[in-house]
């Protein structure tokens, strides 16, 4: 697939990425209340109702209008038992929306760790490529910062070093996305204790640490200077 930011500049991709363009897109209020059997039981997150409708042959991975399953719609909603109903009554956790994000990806963004954490335990993966960006769940909560998300999605196994098709890795996400603030230096620790690749350079060939200097994320600066090169 061609990479559709191939001639796209630094500044331009930075303005797609902190704007609206491509985000997740949750339920609008209209369709929570225009949606009926399993959509509507993840909507309220009524872990009887999932199951009464499941045990009655509805479809777990039934899709609304954006390509939303019930499961997508309790992440978007916060409802991590009725996620892991839903898994239990046969719900797919790799199915994607029409923007491409899985259940995991979706309560990753939303710094949902109660419900992620309901995900992983249920079976969900955190490995799965998501978005336009052909990201990762962990790069999605590293660009953000949310590092209690990181630090779960490490332990259950999210590939560290994975390049999106922006060029980019977590770690260098977590730089050149963060705010240099106290989330985002807590998200480069957890990578790099984890055994994240700090000599992984961006298509200009800089590194995590040159990234970081020029931008004067001192903290940043600090952990990449003490951690070993490999």
């Amino acid at each position: 697939m061609a990479n559709p930011f191939a001639f796209m500049g630094f500044i331009g991709i930075l303005a797609l990425l902190q704007g609206v363009a491509f985000a997740q897109t949750p339920p609008t209020p209209a369709e929570l209340s225009a949606y009926r059997g399993l959509h509507a039981a993840a909507a309220q997150g009524s872990v009887d109702h999932i199951r009464r409708l499941a045990q009655a042959g509805a479809d777990p991975s039934a899709r609304d209008g954006n390509g939303r399953t019930p499961l997508h719609v309790v992440a978007f909603q916060g409802h991590g038992t009725a996620a892991q109903s839903l898994i239990a009554a046969g719900a797919d956790p790799s199915l994607l929306d029409n923007q491409r994000y899985d259940a995991v990806t979706i309560a990753a963004v939303r710094d949902d760790v109660p419900t992620l954490q309901a995900l992983l335990a249920a079976g969900a993966s955190a490995k799965l490529v998501t978005s336009i960006y052909d990201g990762t769940a962990l790069i999605a909560a590293a660009h953000l910062g949310h590092d209690g998300i990181v630090g779960e999605l490490i332990r259950a196994g999210a590939p560290l070093d994975h390049v999106n098709n922006l060029g980019w890795t977590a770690l260098i996400e977590a730089v050149v996305l963060g705010d240099g603030g106290p989330r985002h230096t807590q998200t480069v620790r957890a990578l790099l204790e984890a055994g994240a690749d700090p000599r992984i350079s961006d298509r200009n060939g800089s590194t995590p640490l040159q990234l970081a200097q020029a931008r004067g994320y001192t903290g940043m600066v600090s952990l990449l200077q003490r951690t070993p090169r490999r």
